[in-house]
């Protein structure tokens, strides 16, 4: 799993930026939050997910705090899918493939560091 991928989990990309942003090892994370390397490493691919009190132990171990606030329900993805479902089959996937084009390239700048 590249540093670039998408990560799996919110949690697993959490942790993972905050070790970037850090810049510690898996096994420097997992000693500041007393823990196994082999935890921090599971919970950074998805195969297991923290408990919440756990993944703020590991942010604040990297220097960092989760702030978590209440936001009104934003039924963009919901509207977005329902207008799909009212074009041709052959204008949705025009669309789709355009879509997965833009994300890519944007993932092949931050690779490039542009």
């Amino acid at each position: 799993m590249g540093k670039f991928d998408p990560a799996p989990t919110l949690a697993a990309g959490l942790l993972r930026l905050a070790r970037d942003k850090a810049d510690i090892t898996q096994k420097e994370l997992a000693t500041a939050a007393s823990v196994t390397q082999q935890s921090v490493s599971s919970y950074e691919t998805g195969r297991k997910e923290p408990t919440l009190p756990t993944l703020q132990r590991l942010l604040a171990a990297a220097g960092f705090e989760m702030r978590i606030h209440l936001e009104p329900l934003d039924y963009h993805d919901a509207t977005l899918k329902a207008f799909m479902r009212t074009l041709p089959p052959s204008r949705q996937a025009e669309l789709e493939a355009e879509s997965r084009t833009r994300v890519e390239n944007q993932r092949q700048r931050r690779i490039q560091g542009h």
